[in-house]
């Protein structure tokens, strides 16, 4: 279906495991990146899981626009259980992380399970590498981008990550991408805190951009959308 990258990147950090599934067992019945990720957060964390339980999921999601110029389609979409409210937790994002996880490969990034250590992820069209985050472990969300970016040697790298709120599980603490993007509701920040995880970084050869027009044109009926 035009519009999906086609798979969806499951992380695990406990066994620094990675498996893949195929977007299509979902996007023919859900709705864009949000009913995507819910669906998939239905699935894979029961109602007796708590939110900072390394069993729950942080869902990182794109809709079919994502990485096209369509007016307002660079949201990346974050989904997990609430430690706020111990209920179905969203926030969203603007910024090119989304695009670029897209360009990658993949729709959605499923990150289960806690590392051991401060960890960073790194994807790299279809390639993901398990980092040690212990020297960026206490900075703020700018100096992390920019340390990261540093560490993988890519300054177009695209980066989501926590501050010090997240890694000391403020309840109501925000992942931030760029200088003045972030997902700052239901407390995402605070479950990647609880996995360890400090941030994620992601680099994809960029395919030629296409306009709203021409994706209709190529598109053979609205259900495809």
């Amino acid at each position: 279906m035009f519009g999906w990258a086609g798979r969806i990147l499951h992380v695990d950090l406990t066994r620094e495991k990675v498996f893949e599934e195929d977007t299509s067992k979902y996007s023919g019945e859900f709705i864009g990146g949000r009913g995507v990720n819910i669906r998939l957060l239905y699935e894979l964390v029961g109602p007796g899981v708590e939110a900072l339980s390394s069993e729950n999921v942080l869902i990182l999601g794109t809709g079919p626009l994502t990485g096209t110029s369509a007016p307002s389609s660079s949201r990346t979409e974050v989904t997990s259980k609430s430690p706020l409210t111990g209920l179905l937790g969203q926030s969203n994002f603007g910024g090119f992380f989304g695009a670029e996880l897209k360009f990658a490969g993949y729709d959605c990034l499923v990150i289960h399970g806690r590392s051991s250590k401060p960890t960073y992820l790194y994807i790299e069209d279809g390639r993901v590498e398990f980092r040690d985050a212990s020297n960026i472990w206490g900075r703020d969300t700018f100096e992390t981008m920019n340390a990261v970016r540093e560490e993988v040697g890519d300054p177009e790298a695209k980066v989501v990550c926590i501050g010090p709120a997240g890694e000391n599980l403020v309840k109501y603490a925000s992942l931030i991408h760029d200088m003045g993007d972030g997902a700052g509701r239901t407390g995402m920040g605070c479950v990647m805190g609880s996995k360890s995880l400090k941030a994620v970084a992601v680099r994809g050869p960029v395919p030629s951009m296409r306009t709203f027009s021409e994706l209709r044109a190529s598109t053979p009926g609205p259900t495809s959308l």
